[in-house]
């Protein structure tokens, strides 16, 4: 019998080790399966291998191999020659349904895996390892670049949807009227908090770059009259007032120091009452459990001079050294939480 380090009848056993130092064989897999469109390809319906491989454009000597991979996976099913999706993968990888997350494995693949490879580096000089690296700027060059600019927005509600789904059903929304999502990216979170909530308006705060997608995202869910866009920076501008600020996957990006400026911007915005909802994979207290946490704020030093995630006491404390008079902790989904701060 095997136990949680790998030994087996009390043996030492390296198995665990070999398939965690080898996981990215598997990752890179999925992620090339992603880039080439295989979920989508299949969601019309089972295909066999010659015309699988044929609409992908993959070469004879590996297509086998490569989609027989991708059921040991538990990814696409096998039967009779013919190949389809897996249930998970036919509902989150199809880019034509509103469920797809690809959009974050896209960018996975195309940026953060090639950066990951220097996080050796990045360990021993504590500096980004991404487009800063030679002299460019991650967000410059993210929204100076209207098809990355989509990209990178579809992956953040990629990311961000579950936690957007949660954070909709369990604040009690039924005891205010407004909100605003800080760093609103394409929309995700106010489109579902608005769904779920037909009482509620409010909108995005975000770069005037981003305003057209949001825009553009808000009308395909028939929101436009309820959602709208609040143009601005938040280091440079005050943030809009509402009844409920949210603030997702935004705070770990930067330093301390820029952590509780925003705080403070968002204690200033609120009225007496109002809450402030931070949304991250924030780390447990003892930082020992979430390890998708740990591995985000790894991210964060591939990607950020300077940004880090958190635990929920660090941010809870942040909050009061802001101002705000309460905040707590709620699970979300996944390593996903939500810090509540009220004014």
């Amino acid at each position: 019998m095997q136990d949680a380090r790998g030994n087996i009848d009390g043996q030492p056993n390296p198995e665990r080790l070999l398939q965690m130092g080898m996981a990215f064989w598997a990752s890179k897999a999925m992620l090339s399966a992603v880039e080439l469109g295989v979920f989508t390809q299949l969601a019309t319906g089972p295909q066999p291998a010659e015309d699988l491989t044929r609409a992908l454009g993959l070469h004879p000597r590996a297509a086998l191999d490569f989609l027989d991979t991708l059921v040991a996976l538990g990814l696409l099913t096998r039967d009779g020659g013919r190949y389809a999706n897996a249930g998970d993968a036919d509902i989150f990888l199809d880019r034509n349904k509103p469920t797809y997350v690809g959009g974050l494995l896209e960018m996975a693949n195309a940026r953060l895996y090639p950066f990951w490879g220097s996080l050796t580096e990045a360990l021993r000089s504590g500096l980004p390892q991404n487009e800063s690296k030679h002299g460019g700027n991650l967000f410059d060059t993210l929204y100076s670049d209207p098809a990355r600019l989509r990209g990178f927005l579809h992956a953040m509600s990629g990311v961000s949807m579950g936690a957007a789904r949660a954070i909709a059903r369990q604040f009690p929304w039924g005891e205010y009227r407004t909100f605003i999502d800080i760093g609103a990216a394409q929309g995700a979170l106010p489109v579902q908090v608005a769904l779920a909530h037909p009482h509620l308006t409010g909108g995005g705060f975000d770069l005037p770059v981003v305003g057209p997608i949001f825009d553009e995202y808000i009308a395909a869910n028939g929101l436009q009259d309820r959602l709208r866009f609040y143009p601005g920076d938040f280091f440079k501008e005050p943030c809009p007032s509402a009844d409920v600020l949210v603030m997702g996957h935004i705070l770990h990006d930067w330093n301390l120091t820029q952590k509780l400026e925003l705080l403070a911007k968002c204690h200033a915005a609120l009225p007496p009452g109002g809450c402030l909802i931070v949304y991250d994979a924030i780390i447990d207290d003892e930082r020992r459990q979430n390890a998708f946490g740990l591995l985000m704020s790894l991210n964060m030093l591939i990607e950020t001079p300077g940004g880090f995630d958190y635990t929920g006491a660090q941010c809870c404390a942040w909050m009061k050294e802001a101002g705000f008079s309460a905040a707590r902790v709620e699970p979300l989904v996944g390593p996903d939480s939500m810090v509540i701060a009220t004014k």
